[in-house]
């Protein structure tokens, strides 16, 4: 899992409300539907952040005797 940075966002009341139900429609917490809206918009801007690749070797064939 990757480390996630906290920052603090100012929203006006009638934005949160907003979040807050959009979240609870979706059964997010509203941390959770901003970090969905941030990771999509990313998405879409094709600026989401290169995913690490793991290389793992394919396993070796077993030799029956």
């Amino acid at each position: 899992m990757s480390a996630k940075k906290s920052f603090v966002l100012r929203l006006d009341e009638a934005a949160y409300a907003a979040l807050e139900k959009w979240a609870a429609d979706e059964f997010r917490s509203v941390n959770g539907q901003l970090e969905w809206i941030i990771s999509k918009a990313l998405k879409d801007a094709n600026r989401s952040p290169k995913e690490k690749k793991v290389n793992i070797a394919p396993d070796s064939k077993k030799t029956g005797g």
